[in-house]
């Protein structure tokens, strides 16, 4: 074989390599980004945006896939997702746990959703020393719980703690087994009506940015399609005015109320609990403001909750959790 023939062969070759690096590269980028998202007002407003084919005008390919809330975490760790939403408290969880990610868009904080409901004849935090409370141990709402309580001068061993996985407390009240629980909507809701006379002693409109919402992203699939989940962003908000426009607040209020099979006058309140941010408030959030002030702030917290509950054993580098850089862009 002549030096000019393995030369066009070698030229071939390496054509042939770049061409299916290419090939692979596009295949890649078609494949749409999967986002799991999970019964709470503001995750349910990502509806509004599917059900108008918003992101296909933004030039972004995205599946949103329904689950339970803690199936969509499990789905996220076994890595069937690019993004998940999720409380910030339980993106560490998650992230300790092997599945990091990055919050990159601040979707909401509960201002009421999220409750301690007491049975008929307790109406006072305080009045639940010594008492039982069914409550989801190491999960955002026992953090609510140990709020409520150092609010009202008592501690957790003031109380019986009863281990109960939230979508089971409305029936738990209402079984009388404890004298309380915590829970969140629509799971509060439900333990409201089906204990009558039961009340709301405590609630995140109490403690405003205890719990925040997010849309928390593989670091992986941010660093490959930054681009593209910018693009989501910006949809993202685009549903945040719709919702907010009183010229189109009803037709979004419909969409919702149908995702989760609720009449739009039965969903309207559930969306009156959770502080859906704009943008230019979302971004206020982003700093570093101590405490609840701040997504930063707020995770901090949640992290010393974690350790100290045995979610996980060593502290998280927080910090590296909170990428407001695509917000700012917008």
């Amino acid at each position: 074989m002549n030096t000019k023939t393995k030369g066009l062969k070698g030229l071939l070759a390496a054509v042939l390599l770049l061409a299916s690096s290419i090939a692979g590269s596009l295949a890649q980028a078609a494949e749409p980004l999967r986002v799991g998202y999970s019964d709470w007002p503001g995750w349910v407003l990502w509806e509004v945006a599917v059900e108008k084919q918003w992101f296909k005008e933004a030039g972004v390919d995205v599946k949103f896939e329904w689950f339970d809330y803690v199936a969509s975490m499990d789905a996220f760790a076994a890595g069937k997702l690019d993004a998940v939403a999720m409380t910030n408290g339980d993106t560490l969880v998650t992230g300790a746990t092997g599945a990091r990610s990055v919050m990159i868009l601040l979707n909401d904080y509960s201002n009421g959703n999220d409750m301690v409901i007491a049975r008929p004849g307790i109406t006072s935090v305080k009045a639940l020393k010594g008492k039982k409370i069914g409550v989801e141990v190491g999960f955002v709402g026992h953090l609510l719980l140990l709020n409520a309580l150092a609010d009202n001068g008592l501690t957790e061993s003031d109380v019986e703690l009863v281990n109960v996985p939230t979508n089971e407390t409305p029936q738990v009240l209402a079984s009388g087994d404890v004298d309380a629980i915590v829970a969140w909507q629509p799971n509060s809701g439900q333990a409201l009506k089906q204990v009558p006379g039961s009340t709301a002693v405590y609630s995140s409109a109490d403690e405003p940015g205890l719990i925040y919402d997010v849309l928390a992203v593989s670091a992986t699939s941010l660093a490959k399609r930054r681009d593209d989940w910018k693009k989501v962003l910006s949809v993202w908000y685009r549903a945040v005015a719709y919702l907010k426009d009183p010229a189109t607040e009803e037709d979004a209020v419909k969409i919702m109320a149908s995702r989760v099979g609720l009449s739009p006058a039965e969903y309207k309140p559930l969306i009156a609990g959770t502080r859906i941010l704009d943008l230019q408030e979302a971004k206020t959030y982003m700093g570093t403001a101590p405490g609840f002030g701040s997504l930063l702030g707020s995770s901090k917290v949640a992290d010393d909750f974690n350790v100290a509950n045995k979610v996980y054993k060593h502290p998280e580098d927080v910090a590296r959790y909170v990428d407001g850089s695509l917000m700012a862009e917008l």
